[in-house]
């Protein structure tokens, strides 16, 4: 496949669509944005909408980037590919699409207790299966932080926003709980990770790397 292809980024907001892009562009990867919503409260309203409203919308997304000359789909939305079966729009439209839930299946492999913070309970769900279908011994706790996800797209620095919603307490109840990571179960929240992390013995887990490798391959 060509690298010359943009790679198309469907994401749930202009802001963690931009972010997908930003992402891509470190890799010296050409991008084209898609957001499906114009801010969470609606992203949210989209998943939980009928699953074939959901599919009709985002293969008409699909098309249009495919038309703009994109092969290639780096789904930048955790809540999204929970609620959105990719593999079959992957199969109708020929397009190599890469989502959060595919890096996810490598985690039990080297984890038995993971903590899980997701923008909403979408999000948390499609998690929670895709691991508890690798590993059903798998021990997990999980908290949904969609405030956080609006200081993040009002721009609140990552310090302060720590801070307002007492991640660094948040971190420390999964630390804890004996858990062995925190998974950063949305793309929204490696705006933060910098600052979480120097808060925090428990190691960050970003699948944005992992995926990057695979839309490359």
């Amino acid at each position: 496949m060509s690298q010359e292809h943009p790679i198309a980024v469907l994401a749930g907001t202009p802001i963690d669509t931009r972010m997908g892009a930003a992402v891509l562009a470190k890799a010296g990867l050409a991008a084209c944005p898609f957001p499906l919503a114009k801010d969470p409260r609606q992203q949210t309203a989209f998943q939980i909408s009928p699953a074939a409203e959901k599919r009709a919308r985002v293969l008409q997304v699909l098309e249009a980037a495919k038309a703009q000359g994109c092969r290639r789909v780096f789904v930048y939305c955790n809540s999204l590919s929970s609620t959105v079966s990719f593999d079959p729009l992957a199969e109708q439209t020929g397009m190599r699409i890469v989502t959060p839930l595919e890096v996810y299946h490598s985690l039990p492999e080297r984890y038995h207790r993971l903590g899980l913070i997701a923008a909403n309970a979408q999000g948390l769900a499609g998690i929670e299966r895709t691991l508890y279908a690798v590993d059903p011994e798998l021990e997990l706790l999980g908290a949904c932080l969609l405030p956080a996800v609006f200081s993040i797209e009002e721009g609140v620095a990552p310090e302060r926003l720590v801070d307002m919603h007492r991640l660094d307490q948040l971190a420390g109840w999964f630390e804890d709980s004996g858990m062995e990571a925190l998974l950063l179960g949305c793309t929204h929240f490696p705006y933060f990770k910098e600052a979480l992390a120097a808060r925090t013995r428990l190691p960050l887990i970003d699948p944005a790397e992992e995926m990057v490798r695979r839309i490359q391959a």
